[in-house]
Order: structure tokens, then C-alpha cells, then sequence
């Protein structure tokens, strides 16, 4: 039986089912996914796990971070928490703002808790959001071709001295966690960390409407259906494959003597951005399909222009992303293309209102 357990909540979604892989392939310890397997495609990972050479040393929990005492037992030997699990849309955090901070908030201080009362003091990895940081009124943009750029020369991106601006249930819920995570490393030394993301892409990514814009729009394109396009569509992001912000969770914990109880934004930076418009185009140049888009009022508290400022990682880790835009793209493609049924009949129906172009994780 291996000595350490590593705890990994909503393990069975799209990046807990690539980070718990790289722990099976990389770690000698058992991994442990805690998961409700409420979100779309978990069946179909948690298959793609289990026909995995090291998968013996996999444990399946089902369980919700909103039940404090299952959360108790999960984590009580855990020596490693990655915290994935999630409601991750703003469109449904307006529509139920109470299980958006149930599950988000008060989710995250069960995990917390349960951390702290084991008395292990685990490295623990928390994945916020860079939603904290509010509709950034404070970087001016203006429109450039098919984009908002900044009017500052120098705009190397958004850093974790920007100041906290919560807006929507979404960003309340996960801003107060976020905090939470951080203050438990101070009042209570656990080993912490915090990132801010960006938006995070790749293969096992069931995108759509709500959460996973990237894959969403791909898939869109590829099976011909339309897109919801809120505002101009000249919003920016920077996007970062997945198998990146997983060297990332690697390079945190391996440092973790100087970045516990540190905060990091994380995401593609400005060699990795994209408009909502630039990624349809790179889309249907990609498949061969033309778009049929539908444009439908902004969302409130949208951020016209987000881009990462990692410098702090990487100054700290020496992380760097390494994977391009054209890399996720076919990653995602390639997914597809291998997945085309599991994606297809586990569609849900589209939503009626309108889509958030830009959500982190899926």
C-alpha cells in the first residue's frame, strides 16, 4: 500500500481526470478522486482512468464537498489536496446564488477544515479565478481590428497586486474561498496556494454554453451548430493548455517552501490571447465549416480585456508555459475527432439565455 495518499476533489472532471493521469503516471502514492459526478463526461473519464496501467492505485470516492463529514474523512490522511471541485458558471450563479456559494464558499472551507483538523498540514492547491479581480474598469481598452487591446504601451497583463473587485455570485463565492485558502496558510501553516486562473483548455474538456469556451466553439464549429456570441465579440483572453497549468500545480508543490501561502495568477500571457471573434475564425479555418453565429446583448461585469501577468510564478518556479495556441486547438480536435460519440450524446440542451463567452474550467 503506498504511504501517501493524494486527495484530489472533482477529480473525475476536465482537469482533475488529466491531473489525477500525470499523478498516476509520474507519483508512486494512491490518488484519491472526490467527486459528486454531476458535470458532463465524468462517466466517460473515470473509464479513460481506470483502463490506466497504475490505475490499482486509484481510489473512487463519491462524495460533495458540501457534506462536511464525507469532506472530514476524505482528507484525513490525505498528504497532498488539490481542490478542483467547483460550480463553475457565472450564468448559474445568478440563476442560484445559494448553491453557488454552498458549494464554492462553504465547500471550500469543509476542505479546509477537514485539512486542518487531520493535523497533517498537507500541501493543499486551490484553483480560483481570475473573476475576483471584477470587469477590470481600471484597464482602459480600445478596439484594435477584431480585438480590445490596452491603451498602455507597457500592459504586461493583470498581477496579483490588482485589487479585488468581486462581481457576480460567481466571484463572491470564489473570492471568498480564495481568501480563506490564503489566511489558512497563516493562521493555521498550512501549505496553501492559490491560483487565479485564466482560461485552461484541452483534451477531456466537455465544453459548452456555460464553462469551457474554447472546446465549445470547436466542437460548435466541427458538427455545424450555432454560437451564442454576447457583445462585440472582440473580448480578449489568454488561454493555457491544461497539460501546462498541470506543470504548473507540479512546480508550486515543488517549491512549496516559498509558495505556501502564495497567490498566482495563471493563464496563456500575452504570447497566448485571443478574441472571441479570433478563435471562431482559427475555428472554421481549422475545420472547414463556416460559422453561424448568434450575437445577443453583453454579459454584465464582463471583462472586455483579461490577460495573465505569471511573472511571479515563474520568477518563483521557473514555470513556463510551453504549449501554443495551435497546440490546444489540436489537442482538442484530436479529442474530438477520438470522442466524437461520448461528446455528441452527452450534449445537455443549449441554454436559452445568454452564454458566457469566457469560463475557466469544465
Amino acid at each position: 500500500m503506498a504511504k501517501e495518499t493524494i486527495l484530489v476533489t472533482g477529480g473525475a472532471g476536465f482537469v482533475g481526470s488529466n491531473l489525477v493521469e500525470r499523478l498516476l503516471s509520474t507519483r508512486s502514492a494512491r490518488i484519491r478522486i472526490f467527486d459528486n459526478f454531476s458535470r458532463r463526461g465524468v462517466a466517460y473519464n473515470l473509464k479513460w482512468l481506470a483502463s490506466l496501467a497504475d490505475s490499482s492505485r486509484l481510489e473512487i470516492i463519491k462524495g460533495d464537498v458540501r457534506d462536511a463529514e464525507a469532506v472530514r474523512r476524505a482528507t484525513s490522511d490525505a498528504s497532498e489536496i488539490y481542490h478542483l471541485a467547483a460550480q463553475v458558471a457565472v450564468t448559474t450563479s445568478v440563476d442560484d446564488p445559494v448553491t453557488d456559494f454552498d458549494i464554492n464558499a462553504h465547500g471550500t472551507f469543509n476542505v479546509l477544515e477537514g485539512a486542518r483538523l487531520a493535523g497533517r498540514k498537507p500541501f493543499l492547491l486551490f484553483t480560483s479565478t481570475n473573476k475576483v479581480y471584477g470587469s477590470l474598469e481600471a484597464v482602459p481598452v480600445i478596439v484594435n481590428g477584431t480585438r480590445y487591446e490596452s491603451q498602455c504601451a507597457d500592459f504586461r497583463g493583470v498581477d496579483e497586486s490588482e485589487q479585488l473587485d468581486f462581481h457576480s455570485p460567481y466571484g463572491c463565492s470564489k473570492g471568498a474561498a480564495d481568501q480563506y485558502v490564503r489566511d489558512y496558510a497563516r493562521i493555521y501553516g498550512l501549505e496553501s496556494v492559490v491560483f487565479r486562473m485564466s482560461c485552461i483548455a484541452g483534451p477531456r474538456q466537455f465544453g459548452n454554453e456555460d464553462q469551457g469556451w474554447v472546446a465549445h466553439f470547436l466542437y460548435s464549429v466541427l458538427q455545424g451548430e450555432p454560437i451564442t456570441v454576447c457583445g462585440s465579440g472582440f473580448q480578449v483572453r489568454d488561454i493555457l493548455h491544461v497539460y501546462d497549468l498541470i506543470d504548473a500545480m507540479t512546480a508550486v508543490r515543488a517549491h512549496r517552501d516559498y509558495t505556501r501561502g502564495q497567490v498566482f495568477n495563471l493563464g496563456g500571457g500575452l504570447a497566448r490571447t485571443a478574441s472571441v471573434i479570433e478563435m471562431l475564425r482559427a475555428c472554421e479555418c481549422r475545420s472547414g465549416r463556416p460559422l453561424h453565429l448568434i450575437y445577443s446583448d453583453v454579459r454584465p461585469g464582463d471583462q472586455p480585456l483579461y490577460v495573465s501577468d505569471t511573472s511571479k510564478l515563474e520568477a518563483m518556479t521557473g514555470w513556463k508555459p510551453s504549449r501554443s495556441l495551435d497546440d490546444i486547438l489540436t489537442s482538442i480536435e484530436d479529442f474530438w475527432r477520438e470522442n466524437q460519440a461520448a461528446i455528441s450524446n452527452g450534449s445537455s440542451p443549449a441554454p436559452s439565455r445568454c452564454a458566457p463567452a469566457f469560463e475557466e474550467v469544465a
